[in-house]
Protein backbone atom coordinates (compact mmCIF):
# COMPACT_ATOMS: atom_id res chain seq x y z
CA UNK A 1 0.00 0.00 0.00
CA UNK A 2 1.43 3.43 -1.11
CA UNK A 3 0.34 6.64 0.42
CA UNK A 4 0.05 8.61 -2.86
CA UNK A 5 2.63 11.66 -2.73
CA UNK A 6 1.75 12.53 -6.54
CA UNK A 7 -0.71 11.53 -9.30
CA UNK A 8 -1.08 12.90 -12.92
CA UNK A 9 -4.01 14.16 -15.03
CA UNK A 10 -3.87 11.90 -17.95
CA UNK A 11 -5.83 12.08 -21.02
CA UNK A 12 -6.48 8.47 -20.95
CA UNK A 13 -8.10 9.34 -17.67
CA UNK A 14 -10.11 11.48 -19.88
CA UNK A 15 -10.99 8.54 -22.03
CA UNK A 16 -12.48 6.85 -18.75
CA UNK A 17 -14.41 10.12 -17.32
CA UNK A 18 -16.34 10.26 -20.50
CA UNK A 19 -17.45 6.89 -20.74
CA UNK A 20 -15.45 5.85 -23.62
CA UNK A 21 -12.81 3.58 -22.16
CA UNK A 22 -14.65 -0.29 -21.67
CA UNK A 23 -12.82 -0.98 -18.54
CA UNK A 24 -13.99 2.02 -16.55
CA UNK A 25 -17.40 1.92 -14.97
CA UNK A 26 -19.19 4.68 -12.95
CA UNK A 27 -17.74 4.98 -8.84
CA UNK A 28 -14.24 3.98 -10.46
CA UNK A 29 -11.41 5.98 -9.19
CA UNK A 30 -9.17 7.29 -11.45
CA UNK A 31 -5.03 7.74 -11.46
CA UNK A 32 -2.27 5.45 -13.10
CA UNK A 33 0.25 7.86 -13.22
CA UNK A 34 1.92 8.01 -9.53
CA UNK A 35 4.38 7.94 -6.76
CA UNK A 36 4.19 6.85 -3.07
CA UNK A 37 5.52 5.88 0.46
CA UNK A 38 4.64 2.54 1.13
CA UNK A 39 3.03 2.25 4.65
CA UNK A 40 2.22 -1.48 4.21
CA UNK A 41 3.78 -4.09 2.84
CA UNK A 42 2.54 -8.17 2.78
CA UNK A 43 5.22 -10.73 3.41
CA UNK A 44 5.45 -11.35 0.03
CA UNK A 45 6.72 -7.53 -0.66
CA UNK A 46 9.64 -6.62 -2.43
CA UNK A 47 9.68 -3.16 -0.32
CA UNK A 48 9.30 -2.11 3.05
CA UNK A 49 7.47 0.43 4.67
CA UNK A 50 8.99 3.98 4.19
CA UNK A 51 10.07 3.59 1.02
CA UNK A 52 9.39 6.30 -1.74
CA UNK A 53 8.71 4.30 -5.02
CA UNK A 54 7.38 4.98 -8.38
CA UNK A 55 5.21 2.67 -10.09
CA UNK A 56 4.53 2.04 -14.29
CA UNK A 57 0.77 2.47 -15.32
CA UNK A 58 0.87 -1.13 -16.05
CA UNK A 59 2.14 -4.02 -12.95
CA UNK A 60 2.52 -7.23 -14.90
CA UNK A 61 2.41 -10.62 -12.78
CA UNK A 62 6.41 -11.54 -13.31
CA UNK A 63 5.19 -14.95 -13.91
CA UNK A 64 3.62 -15.42 -17.41
CA UNK A 65 5.36 -15.94 -20.83
CA UNK A 66 5.60 -12.12 -22.19
CA UNK A 67 6.88 -11.11 -18.59
CA UNK A 68 9.61 -14.14 -18.84
CA UNK A 69 9.83 -12.47 -22.42
CA UNK A 70 11.01 -9.58 -21.26
CA UNK A 71 7.48 -7.34 -22.44
CA UNK A 72 5.44 -7.04 -19.48
CA UNK A 73 3.99 -4.45 -20.53
CA UNK A 74 1.65 -6.88 -22.47
CA UNK A 75 0.96 -9.13 -19.67
CA UNK A 76 -2.06 -10.94 -19.79
CA UNK A 77 -2.25 -10.93 -16.04
CA UNK A 78 -1.57 -7.41 -15.48
CA UNK A 79 -3.04 -4.44 -13.17
CA UNK A 80 -3.58 -1.30 -13.93
CA UNK A 81 -4.87 0.67 -11.42
CA UNK A 82 -7.03 3.51 -12.36
CA UNK A 83 -8.16 1.23 -15.18
CA UNK A 84 -8.79 -2.71 -14.04
CA UNK A 85 -8.69 -1.77 -10.09
CA UNK A 86 -9.38 1.54 -8.25
CA UNK A 87 -6.84 4.00 -8.81
CA UNK A 88 -4.51 6.72 -7.43
CA UNK A 89 -6.89 9.78 -7.48
CA UNK A 90 -6.83 9.33 -3.34
CA UNK A 91 -4.77 9.32 -0.39
CA UNK A 92 -3.58 5.68 -0.40
CA UNK A 93 -3.33 3.03 -3.50
CA UNK A 94 -2.98 -1.04 -3.71
CA UNK A 95 0.05 -2.29 -5.47
CA UNK A 96 0.13 -5.72 -6.22
CA UNK A 97 2.64 -7.09 -8.18
CA UNK A 98 4.71 -4.79 -6.26
CA UNK A 99 8.25 -5.82 -8.02
CA UNK A 100 7.15 -3.39 -10.82
CA UNK A 101 8.30 -0.38 -8.76
CA UNK A 102 11.46 1.01 -8.40
CA UNK A 103 13.03 3.31 -5.85
CA UNK A 104 12.26 7.04 -6.43
CA UNK A 105 15.67 9.11 -7.00
CA UNK A 106 15.90 10.93 -3.68
CA UNK A 107 16.44 14.47 -5.81
CA UNK A 108 13.37 14.11 -7.87
CA UNK A 109 10.65 15.51 -6.76
CA UNK A 110 7.19 13.86 -6.95
CA UNK A 111 5.36 15.85 -9.09
CA UNK A 112 7.66 15.38 -11.62
CA UNK A 113 8.15 11.53 -10.54
CA UNK A 114 4.00 11.17 -11.52
CA UNK A 115 4.58 12.89 -14.60
CA UNK A 116 6.62 9.39 -15.55
CA UNK A 117 4.15 6.75 -15.01
CA UNK A 118 2.61 6.90 -18.18
CA UNK A 119 3.28 9.97 -21.12
CA UNK A 120 7.20 9.83 -20.43
CA UNK A 121 7.80 5.89 -20.34
CA UNK A 122 5.34 5.25 -22.81
CA UNK A 123 7.28 7.69 -25.10
CA UNK A 124 10.78 5.92 -24.31
CA UNK A 125 9.50 2.64 -25.26
CA UNK A 126 7.97 4.08 -28.31
CA UNK A 127 11.19 5.50 -29.14
CA UNK A 128 13.66 2.84 -28.13
CA UNK A 129 12.13 -0.22 -28.23
CA UNK A 130 9.32 -0.09 -31.20
CA UNK A 131 11.19 2.82 -33.31
CA UNK A 132 14.42 1.96 -32.46
CA UNK A 133 15.41 5.94 -33.29
CA UNK A 134 18.97 6.86 -34.30
CA UNK A 135 20.72 9.77 -33.92
CA UNK A 136 20.25 12.40 -36.76
CA UNK A 137 16.86 10.70 -37.65
CA UNK A 138 13.95 12.91 -38.47
CA UNK A 139 10.79 12.05 -36.03
CA UNK A 140 7.31 13.92 -36.44
CA UNK A 141 5.08 14.13 -33.93
CA UNK A 142 1.71 14.63 -34.28
CA UNK A 143 0.21 16.20 -31.08
CA UNK A 144 2.23 17.86 -28.52
CA UNK A 145 0.01 17.27 -25.27
CA UNK A 146 1.79 15.16 -22.09
CA UNK A 147 2.65 12.07 -24.76
CA UNK A 148 3.39 14.39 -27.23
CA UNK A 149 5.82 16.95 -25.16
CA UNK A 150 7.61 13.94 -23.72
CA UNK A 151 8.38 12.36 -26.87
CA UNK A 152 9.81 15.86 -28.23
CA UNK A 153 12.27 15.78 -25.06
CA UNK A 154 13.31 12.22 -25.52
CA UNK A 155 14.17 12.19 -28.67
CA UNK A 156 15.95 15.68 -28.94
CA UNK A 157 18.35 13.60 -25.83
CA UNK A 158 18.53 10.49 -28.41
CA UNK A 159 19.72 13.10 -30.67
CA UNK A 160 16.69 13.43 -33.42
CA UNK A 161 15.77 15.80 -35.63
CA UNK A 162 12.22 16.77 -34.59
CA UNK A 163 8.94 18.05 -36.30
CA UNK A 164 5.62 18.66 -34.05
CA UNK A 165 2.54 19.18 -35.05
CA UNK A 166 -0.85 20.35 -33.05
CA UNK A 167 -3.58 23.25 -33.81
CA UNK A 168 -2.90 25.30 -31.17
CA UNK A 169 -0.48 27.62 -31.59
CA UNK A 170 0.51 28.14 -27.70
CA UNK A 171 1.44 24.96 -28.09
CA UNK A 172 3.47 25.16 -31.02
CA UNK A 173 5.21 28.01 -29.43
CA UNK A 174 6.22 26.14 -25.97
CA UNK A 175 7.24 23.04 -28.27
CA UNK A 176 9.52 25.21 -30.37
CA UNK A 177 11.10 26.70 -27.48
CA UNK A 178 11.52 23.38 -25.59
CA UNK A 179 13.90 22.28 -29.02
CA UNK A 180 11.73 21.20 -31.31
CA UNK A 181 13.57 21.60 -34.81
CA UNK A 182 9.95 22.60 -37.06
CA UNK A 183 6.54 23.33 -36.13
CA UNK A 184 3.33 22.50 -37.91
CA UNK A 185 0.04 23.86 -37.53
CA UNK A 186 -2.18 21.27 -38.65
CA UNK A 187 -5.50 24.45 -39.44
CA UNK A 188 -3.20 25.29 -42.05
CA UNK A 189 -3.27 22.85 -44.36
CA UNK A 190 -2.06 19.62 -45.88
CA UNK A 191 0.37 18.37 -42.53
CA UNK A 192 1.81 15.57 -44.31
CA UNK A 193 3.23 17.38 -47.34
CA UNK A 194 4.33 19.96 -45.16
CA UNK A 195 6.48 17.24 -43.04
CA UNK A 196 7.69 15.79 -46.13
CA UNK A 197 8.82 19.62 -46.99
CA UNK A 198 10.31 20.08 -43.71
CA UNK A 199 12.12 16.86 -44.25
CA UNK A 200 13.00 16.89 -47.65
CA UNK A 201 11.77 13.44 -48.47
CA UNK A 202 9.68 12.47 -45.09
CA UNK A 203 10.19 11.49 -41.75
CA UNK A 204 12.29 7.98 -40.77
CA UNK A 205 9.55 7.68 -37.51
CA UNK A 206 6.43 9.37 -36.51
CA UNK A 207 4.50 9.01 -33.47
CA UNK A 208 0.79 9.68 -33.11
CA UNK A 209 0.26 10.89 -29.52
CA UNK A 210 -3.85 11.59 -30.04
CA UNK A 211 -5.72 8.49 -31.32
CA UNK A 212 -8.07 9.75 -33.88
CA UNK A 213 -8.13 9.31 -37.48
CA UNK A 214 -7.34 12.31 -39.05
CA UNK A 215 -3.28 12.98 -37.30
CA UNK A 216 -2.48 8.62 -37.74
CA UNK A 217 -3.24 8.63 -41.51
CA UNK A 218 -1.09 12.58 -41.15
CA UNK A 219 1.53 10.24 -39.47
CA UNK A 220 1.78 7.73 -41.73
CA UNK A 221 1.38 9.61 -44.96
CA UNK A 222 4.17 12.01 -43.67
CA UNK A 223 6.45 9.55 -43.36
CA UNK A 224 9.65 8.43 -45.67
CA UNK A 225 10.22 5.52 -47.32
CA UNK A 226 10.60 2.63 -45.21
CA UNK A 227 9.65 5.18 -42.49
CA UNK A 228 8.07 3.57 -39.23
CA UNK A 229 5.03 4.85 -37.82
CA UNK A 230 4.22 4.29 -33.80
CA UNK A 231 0.67 4.84 -32.55
CA UNK A 232 0.90 5.67 -29.04
CA UNK A 233 -2.39 7.76 -29.29
CA UNK A 234 -4.91 5.84 -27.71
CA UNK A 235 -8.34 4.86 -30.12
CA UNK A 236 -11.50 4.14 -27.94
CA UNK A 237 -14.84 4.71 -28.08
CA UNK A 238 -15.79 6.28 -31.18
CA UNK A 239 -12.16 6.24 -32.87
CA UNK A 240 -11.77 2.48 -32.02
CA UNK A 241 -11.98 1.68 -35.47
CA UNK A 242 -10.39 4.02 -38.19
CA UNK A 243 -10.41 4.01 -42.35
CA UNK A 244 -6.74 4.00 -42.72
CA UNK A 245 -4.53 4.70 -45.92
CA UNK A 246 -3.11 1.63 -46.12
CA UNK A 247 -1.80 2.30 -49.61
CA UNK A 248 0.92 4.60 -48.78
CA UNK A 249 2.04 1.87 -46.18
CA UNK A 250 2.31 -1.03 -48.65
CA UNK A 251 3.83 1.72 -51.35
CA UNK A 252 6.20 3.01 -49.06
CA UNK A 253 7.40 -0.32 -47.39
CA UNK A 254 6.25 1.05 -44.21
CA UNK A 255 6.15 -0.87 -40.58
CA UNK A 256 3.20 0.05 -38.58
CA UNK A 257 3.95 -0.90 -34.66
CA UNK A 258 1.47 -0.61 -32.08
CA UNK A 259 2.43 0.49 -27.97
CA UNK A 260 1.25 0.35 -24.64
CA UNK A 261 3.22 1.50 -21.60
CA UNK A 262 7.11 0.28 -21.07
CA UNK A 263 8.47 -3.05 -19.32
CA UNK A 264 9.53 -2.42 -15.72
CA UNK A 265 13.20 -3.26 -16.28
CA UNK A 266 13.72 -0.51 -19.14
CA UNK A 267 13.01 2.04 -15.74
CA UNK A 268 17.19 2.40 -15.15
CA UNK A 269 17.69 3.19 -18.96
CA UNK A 270 14.97 6.21 -18.53
CA UNK A 271 15.90 7.43 -15.24
CA UNK A 272 19.24 7.28 -15.53
CA UNK A 273 19.14 9.80 -18.31
CA UNK A 274 16.98 12.10 -16.25
CA UNK A 275 19.81 12.09 -13.30
CA UNK A 276 22.81 12.50 -15.57
CA UNK A 277 20.84 15.49 -17.05
CA UNK A 278 20.53 14.30 -19.96
CA UNK A 279 17.00 15.33 -20.54
CA UNK A 280 15.30 17.95 -18.54
CA UNK A 281 11.36 16.92 -17.85
CA UNK A 282 10.70 19.20 -15.61
CA UNK A 283 8.69 21.49 -18.21
CA UNK A 284 5.98 18.97 -18.77
CA UNK A 285 4.83 19.47 -15.57
CA UNK A 286 2.85 23.09 -15.73
CA UNK A 287 1.01 23.11 -12.88
CA UNK A 288 0.15 21.19 -9.19
CA UNK A 289 -3.11 21.26 -8.70
CA UNK A 290 -5.60 19.70 -5.66
CA UNK A 291 -7.24 16.42 -6.15
CA UNK A 292 -11.01 18.33 -6.11
CA UNK A 293 -9.58 20.47 -9.17
CA UNK A 294 -9.03 16.86 -10.91
CA UNK A 295 -12.29 17.50 -12.55
CA UNK A 296 -12.07 20.84 -14.23
CA UNK A 297 -8.49 19.35 -15.49
CA UNK A 298 -9.98 16.14 -17.07
CA UNK A 299 -13.17 18.46 -18.46
CA UNK A 300 -10.67 20.76 -20.13
CA UNK A 301 -9.51 18.12 -22.67
CA UNK A 302 -12.87 17.94 -23.97
CA UNK A 303 -11.29 21.19 -26.49
CA UNK A 304 -7.78 22.81 -26.62
CA UNK A 305 -5.50 22.50 -23.73
CA UNK A 306 -2.63 24.39 -22.86
CA UNK A 307 1.16 23.36 -23.10
CA UNK A 308 1.85 21.00 -20.23
CA UNK A 309 0.22 18.76 -17.82
CA UNK A 310 -1.63 18.69 -14.11
CA UNK A 311 -0.17 16.80 -11.38
CA UNK A 312 -2.13 16.20 -8.22
CA UNK A 313 -0.09 16.79 -4.94
CA UNK A 314 -2.45 18.10 -2.67
CA UNK A 315 -4.88 15.23 -1.78
CA UNK A 316 -6.76 17.15 1.24
CA UNK A 317 -8.75 19.57 -0.96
Amino acid sequence: MLEVAACGVCRSDHHGWIGEHPRVKNGSILGHEYCGTVVEAGKMAKYSVGDRLIAPFILSCGSCPACHTGVSNTCANQIVPGFTDPGAYAEFVAVPFDHNLVQLPEDMTPGLAAGLGCRVTTAWHALTDRAAVKAGEWVAVHGTGGIGLSTLLLAKALGAQVVVVDIVPEKLESALKLGADAAVNAADGNVADAIIEITEGGANVSIEALGIEATTNASIECLATLGRHVQVGMPVGHTAHMNINMNAVYMKNLAVFGTRGMPAWKYPSLLNLVERGLVDLTPLVAREVGLSDASAELRAMNGPTPPGTAVITNFQG
